[in-house]
């Protein structure tokens, strides 16, 4: 994790903004030869093409997982946001004195599985859409603002923009704001309740969660697969996100992060350190510590 609102100079004239929360913010002037991320000079790759000059918000999305078939062209006009895959850089057709304003992050960091980015970067986000129309210009101003940012202040505008860009990704996923499935069976509907209902119950598991539905494993499984999901990926994630929840609160006075854990059905405090560093690039002490309302005061 990165802290403090250091200046890199990169090639190409590049500015890159390092955040805390694995978030890296490039902007760069002129004509745009090709995004941030690693090289990807694949003959054929897809192409995000400008319709003119003016000003482009990209999300690039780091640990994308293996290549899917070739994405289509992709056009934009200026102020559409495009998620994009930073491991596999899409090609530029941008005139010149384009500006662009990348942010840089990995997909654990937004909540999102190798399933989830696939649908994400299919279409941008209008200029002219509703969260478009709200985000465009914030992340626009955010861009510009961290240079002269103290700190403090600089790691919570990560924080706020880390977590506006999953809100981002939610709502192309066609979820909800707290990343439940557009859930098209009414049997799903209950059963997401039902989980979140339980989710404090360590045994919980899809035997336990098919038993109180009468419903076969096997179904359930079913269910989970045509969103995109397993029974045991959506109850974990539901449960880390009840954490980083109580420890950016500092719910319930001081309690330890294996409290906290265990709390929300996680039995071994290392399992659940290592899971949430895995889905959000922090340690829980890291994320307490940064996002958490005494993390200004305790630097002061």
């Amino acid at each position: 994790m990165t802290s403090g609102m250091s200046t890199i100079q990169a090639e190409g004239g590049e500015t890159v903004f390092p955040m805390s929360m694995g978030l890296a913010i490039v902007v760069t002037d002129g004509t745009p030869t090709q995004l941030p991320g690693e090289p990807w000079p694949r003959p054929g790759a897809h192409k995000l093409i400008a319709r003119s000059n003016g000003e482009y918000l990209l999300v690039g999305i780091r640990g994308c997982g293996p290549a899917g078939d070739r994405a289509q062209d992709v056009g934009l006009g200026p102020g559409d946001i495009c998620f994009y895959d930073a491991d596999r850089p899409p090609l530029l057709d941008f005139p010149g004195h384009a500006r662009l304003k990348v942010f840089l992050l990995a997909r654990e960091t937004l909540g999102l599985d190798e399933h989830d980015v696939r649908h994400v970067m299919a279409a941008p986000v209008s200029r002219s859409s509703r969260l478009g129309a709200l985000l465009s210009p914030f992340l626009s101003e955010l861009a510009d603002t961290v240079p002269s940012s103290q700190p403090p202040v600089g790691e919570m505008l990560a924080w706020n923009a880390v977590n506006l860009l999953a809100t981002l990704a939610t709502e192309q996923l066609g979820r909800d704001a707290t990343g439940t499935p557009d859930a098209k069976s009414p049997m799903l509907s209950r059963i997401l309740r039902f989980i979140d209902l339980h989710l404090a119950d360590a045994d919980l598991s899809p035997e336990v969660i098919a038993g109180a539905h009468h419903i076969s494993v096997r179904y359930l499984h079913k269910l989970f697969q045509d969103e995109g999901t397993t029974v045991g990926r959506w109850i974990q994630r539901r449960r880390l996100e009840e954490c980083r929840r109580d420890l950016m609160h500092r719910v319930r006075g001081r309690q330890t992060i294996a409290a906290v854990a265990g709390r929300w059905g996680f039995l071994s405090a290392t399992h659940f350190s290592r899971v949430f560093r895995a889905a959000y690039g922090m340690s829980p002490s890291e994320w307490r510590d940064t996002a958490g309302p005494g993390a200004r005061s305790r630097r002061r």
